[in-house]
């Protein structure tokens, strides 16, 4: 072999090594920006939206409620959640989902809306929130299972003849659909889900080229193999999609047209693949968990209505 020859090769060695090092090193970026709960914010939120959530956390803060604990169904981990019991005694309870890198607190509109309709409300701190222990977000697969131990403490406490709906949005609203195709208590009735992604990796590769316009490809392979290692789970294949498909449940799909966090399109994917009886409500105009921002009326009435059917 040649000098020459033998100088193309090291070149060519150094550089494998370097896309190597740099693939490496990209995806242990990704997969600590995507799953430690460090501050970031990727979607707008409008002065508007946060006057709202202020204003309902302050309704929160002095309501009558009560502080639940659970252990999470793997890793052994102490969770956090608040309740609100209904005004008047009711055997009706709404389980309420958080978004990523929110806490329960950021639900207080949300809960606020269900008491005022009569609803006891649980809103637990998902893993690696609020006041839940854990060391990475886990975008609901892992917190699926926990969801299903809350349903059953709720009625352990309120009694066998419970009637239990799931609430979530963005997150949380994928959260409970993949609840949903868990083996839940009978006393699980309905479901609503507001602007949840149709899976983990559809919606980190979609973040990927959307917010930093990099391809999938290798990189979103490689951070799922970072990934695995730290969570305990492939986020491939953590699919919304595929939890409906063995969901029985009805499910009321609700988005906002205008959603530039999670695609508007994923809503229709996530109702296709549904097996129970299914409703959808796509908010024209509304942003990323904007939609009751947007028609806050509206919005009430369609997810009561929904809702009185089957609780």
């Amino acid at each position: 072999m040649t000098r020459r020859k033998k100088g193309l090769i090291g070149i060519l060695i150094s550089l494998v090594l370097l896309v190597c090092v740099g693939l490496t090193g990209g995806a242990y970026y990704m997969f600590h920006f995507a799953f430690e709960p460090v501050p970031k914010q990727l979607s707008k939120k409008s002065t508007k939206s946060d006057e709202l959530t202020a204003k309902n956390k302050r309704w929160l803060a002095s309501v009558k409620k009560q502080t639940w604990t659970e252990t999470s169904a793997t890793d052994h981990l102490k969770l956090d959640a608040v309740y609100v019991p209904a005004k008047r005694t009711t055997d009706k309870t709404i389980v309420v989902a958080h978004g990523y890198m929110n806490q329960k607190e950021d639900m207080a509109q949300y809960i606020h809306m269900f008491h005022n309709l009569g609803y006891n409300v649980l809103a637990p701190d998902d893993r690696a929130s609020g006041k839940s222990q854990g060391k990475y977000i886990t975008f609901g697969w892992s917190d699926r299972l926990d969801y299903v131990k809350w349903t059953k403490q709720v009625i352990a406490r309120n009694g066998s003849k419970s009637k239990i709906a799931l609430f979530g949005v963005s997150m949380g609203g994928a959260t409970v659909m993949m609840t949903a195709g868990e083996k839940l208590p009978s006393q699980v009735k309905a479901v609503v889900e507001d602007c949840g992604y149709s899976g983990v990796g559809d919606e980190l590769g979609y973040e990927l080229n959307h917010y930093f316009h990099l391809p999938k490809f290798p990189l979103l392979n490689a951070a799922e193999l970072v990934a695995a290692m730290h969570i305990h789970y492939n986020f491939m294949d953590a699919k919304s999609t595929t939890a409906l498909s063995k969901n029985q449940l009805p499910v009321f799909f609700i988005h906002g047209g205008n959603d530039q966090f999670v695609p508007t399109k994923m809503v229709y994917q996530n109702y296709k693949a549904t097996q129970g009886y299914k409703q959808i409500w796509v908010v024209k105009k509304a942003g990323h968990a904007q939609s009751y921002m947007y028609q806050p009326k509206t919005y009430t009435h369609k997810v009561d209505r929904f809702l009185g059917k089957f609780l």
